[in-house]
């Protein structure tokens, strides 16, 4: 016949592994809703730069002293030669 506190202490022994299981759930939810969130600030901060990219473009088809300023602008900005070519510069010596 089993001892009182050696049923009390089975119990505790569940419960504890019962409760290690819940915190590793736990934490696998909150690992990928930090997941689901850092995926959407990636898309919108990418949605933002095509947006005021899309803008910028406008404003420099439409207004030359604006194109100049920003093409100035970029000169500086720009240092990869892919990324200089897309904007008609030349590479950076």
């Amino acid at each position: 016949m089993s001892n009182p506190i050696d049923k009390a202490q089975q119990r505790i022994d569940e419960l504890q592994q019962k409760l290690k299981q819940a915190k590793a759930l736990k934490s696998r939810i909150e690992a990928r809703q930090k997941v689901v969130e850092s995926k959407k600030k990636r898309t919108e901060e990418t949605r933002r730069k095509i947006l005021a990219g899309a803008l910028a473009l406008e404003m420099m088809d439409r207004d030359e002293g604006v194109k100049a300023r920003f093409m100035t602008r970029l000169d500086k900005y720009l240092t990869r030669t892919d990324d200089r070519a897309l904007f008609g510069l030349p590479p950076v010596a």
